[in-house]
């Protein structure tokens, strides 16, 4: 073996792993990110999840909800939520949660209630939208549907996957959302990438790979 080659062995033994696996606090679910994504500040990202800590109605949500976030940008930040840094550099941003259903909500739970499960308006009546987006304030514009799957079920578990675009301050951005309804009922997990139109469209494989990562194996209510 020449030294070249010992030293590209070497080199390859120590390089660190490739993905970052996540899982959420009971175990149940879990989704990979590339390792060079940095996790986002909990409590930056609870803050533009819940919206001002000292209120009782986030306190209770906060409670009920387990997230995480990642951001490709070179310095992560929760704002990359919903808005990337704008211009040709734009890195995708992702999130997910895990939602324990109150008592209405679990009564109330659909394929739509998975598609509107991070708290996008994707699925609402023609008239609802435009009444919205007539609002000068209102940010969320030129909502256009890419695609829209409902995944197979299994063992009773139900599943949405939705790509849809939306003209926000700073440009088109596109959210790959995929929700899941556990078996009982009980929870809502959802995963939730944004990029800029531009940024999904050259990355999508990479997204992709994220989003097929995603899996719920807590099926059942413990």
């Amino acid at each position: 073996m020449t030294a070249a080659a010992a030293a590209l062995l070497l080199l390859s033994g120590c390089a660190g792993p490739e993905y970052t696996y996540v899982r959420d606090s009971d175990g149940g679910t879990y989704f990979k990110v590339p390792s060079s994504w940095k996790k986002v500040d909990q409590k930056a990202l609870e803050g533009q999840l819940f919206g001002d800590p000292a209120s009782a109605t986030a306190q209770v949500q906060r409670q009920l909800t387990w997230s995480v976030a990642y951001d490709a940008q070179a310095e992560p930040s929760a704002d990359h939520l919903l808005i990337g840094s704008g211009g040709a550099d734009d890195r995708p941003f992702v999130m997910a949660k895990v939602q324990t259903l109150t008592e209405p909500q679990r009564n109330q739970a659909s394929l739509d209630s998975l598609r509107n499960a991070i708290g996008l308006p994707v699925a609402v009546p023609d008239d609802t939208r435009k009444q919205m987006e007539s609002s000068a304030e209102y940010p969320f514009k030129n909502f256009e549907l890419l695609d829209d799957q409902v995944l197979p079920s299994q063992d009773g578990v139900r599943g949405v996957r939705s790509v849809f675009n939306f003209r926000l301050a700073n440009g088109v951005q596109t959210f790959d959302e995929t929700s899941y309804l556990s078996a009982d009922g009980s929870r809502i997990s959802t995963l939730l990438i944004r990029c800029s139109a531009a940024c999904y469209q050259q990355r999508s494989k990479e997204i992709d790979q994220i989003v097929q990562s995603f899996k719920v194996t807590r099926l059942l209510n413990q």
